[in-house]
């Protein structure tokens, strides 16, 4: 490669590192990307898009196997597994193809190979482009891989990381997932709608344990409803392995077990940030519980070297990435820009039904010390959800008695995944309670239990 002196090189092309090449590369600075593996990273390709292509077939299918409930008929329906993965690995080959368009269209220079910073300023490559690059500003997008716990370590044949539960070759009949975050309740939602046996492991109280727990509550009792088995409180302490199974001990938290056995086992105990191999240790960049230590801007303690993105620490979201590199990358062209606010920062879970958060849970909120008011609207209420055999859910929203801040919203049910941003936007907005009683929604739309939401925290609801 003839040019390799650069304004920024990212390392990782990831969501966060191919957006933020992108947008350096607007600000006019020249621009290099390294990546490893694959354009797009473990988002696009392991992760967020192809468990999103094996939910919609999941959802499709459930749908036509209640095809009555819709006055319709479907008999005898099935599935291809092998189809079912092949077009999840279809849809992810496509956009990994268009990332490599955009970073082209961009004048992105694209390096293919491992790198590791020599020192500030200079980044040493293997692989493909191997050799000695330079650049004024070095950052930091490695993404992160799956956690491993002593005794739950994958094989890749019977317990298995996200990434061999992406590309099953056999439908398990039973499976035990370990870990209900939004990555194990994913799967477990996939592979009970395909038809298998699940059961879900969790060392606390609460599943899906970063959401408010009324919302949580709710979502256990539709998953349970549609087989899903939960142990919450409990952990999983040994693993035995047979030919083709496995059987789990199981401990909760009064120190009873039990032992299940399965045919295959889903560690989902969360990721950690790759932050091994890039000199880190002898540039003497702080690093702090396996994450680079930055601050609002991507600024690690070492001047010329930044980081974004899961390797830079929690919560380890692809658009909070995207954002946190554009934010970065604008700092260093000098853009008056604005540290993140990771309290606006919107979660989401795809499984059935959809999960999405933004801001303070209704605990939180009272142990920062507001006041809050607190409004909440049932799917079972909204024609538009009536309509699409969806009336199971709930829309809750949360404001500051004192200034009428909405500070946290919640949802469970169809398309609430979707619905999220409209909160988000007004909380980015500052948007008060008043201001959103006047916003007009469409009808009929699931939108409405948004307003009816706000409308209940202050007396006012109408539908209910």
């Amino acid at each position: 490669m003839a040019d390799k002196s650069f304004d920024v090189l990212i390392i990782g092309a990831g969501p966060g590192g191919y957006v933020t090449a992108i947008r350096a590369a607007q600000l006019g600075l020249k621009t290099a990307v390294v990546e490893r593996a694959h354009l797009g990273g473990i988002c696009l390709n392991w992760g967020c898009i192809p468990t999103k292509a094996l939910l919609r077939s999941a959802e499709i299918y459930h749908i036509m196997a209640h095809a009555k409930d819709y006055g319709l008929s479907a008999d005898k329906i099935g599935f291809d597994l092998a189809a079912v993965v092949k077009r999840s690995r279809a849809v992810s080959k496509r956009l990994n193809t268009g990332v490599g368009f955009l970073l082209k269209k961009n004048n992105v220079t694209v390096i293919n190979g491992e790198a590791k910073i020599a020192a500030p300023g200079k980044v040493t490559v293997t692989g493909d482009d191997a050799g000695s690059y330079a650049a004024k500003h070095i950052i930091i997008a490695t993404g992160a891989r799956p956690r491993v716990l002593p005794g739950l370590e994958p094989d890749k044949k019977l317990v298995w990381t996200y990434f061999e539960a992406m590309v099953p070759e056999t439908m398990p009949k039973s499976l035990l997932v370990v870990g209900s975050g939004a990555i194990g309740i994913e799967f477990a939602s996939f592979y009970n709608a395909m038809g298998a046996d699940v059961t879900v492991v969790e060392v606390l109280p609460q599943i899906l344990p970063v959401e408010d727990a009324e919302i949580a509550g709710l979502a256990r009792k539709q998953l349970e409803k549609t087989g899903i088995k939960f142990m919450t409180d409990a952990k999983v302490s040994k693993l035995d392995k047979a030919k083709n199974s496995v059987t789990a001990t199981i401990v909760d938290a009064k120190g009873k077990s039990e032992s299940v056995t399965v045919d295959r086992v889903i560690s989902a105990v969360g990721v950690v940030g790759n932050i091994e191999n890039l000199g880190l240790e002898a540039l003497g960049v702080k690093t702090e519980c396996g994450s680079i230590v930055i601050d609002g801007h991507g600024r690690t303690n070492v001047p010329g070297i930044y980081a974004i993105g899961d390797v830079a620490g929690p919560p380890m979201l692809a658009h909070k990435a995207e954002h946190e590199g554009v934010i970065c990358v604008e700092t260093i062209a000098g853009q008056k820009t604005y540290p993140m606010d990771k309290a606006k920062i919107p979660g989401c879970t795809y499984c059935h039904p959809q999960i999405a958060s933004v801001g303070l849970t209704e605990a939180a909120a009272k142990d920062a010390g507001h006041e809050v008011k607190i409004g909440r609207f049932p799917f079972i209420g909204n024609g538009k959800a009536i309509a699409l055999g969806e009336p199971d859910g709930l829309i809750k929203t949360i404001f500051d008695k004192k200034t009428g801040q909405l500070i946290g919203a919640h949802m469970v049910g169809a398309e609430v995944t979707e619905l999220i941003q409209g909160f988000v936007v007004a909380m980015t907005l500052e948007t008060t309670e008043e201001e959103l009683m006047h916003t007009v929604f469409p009808h009929p739309t699931l939108s409405e239990m948004m307003h009816e939401s706000v409308l209940d925290a202050y007396g006012r609801v109408i539908h209910m």
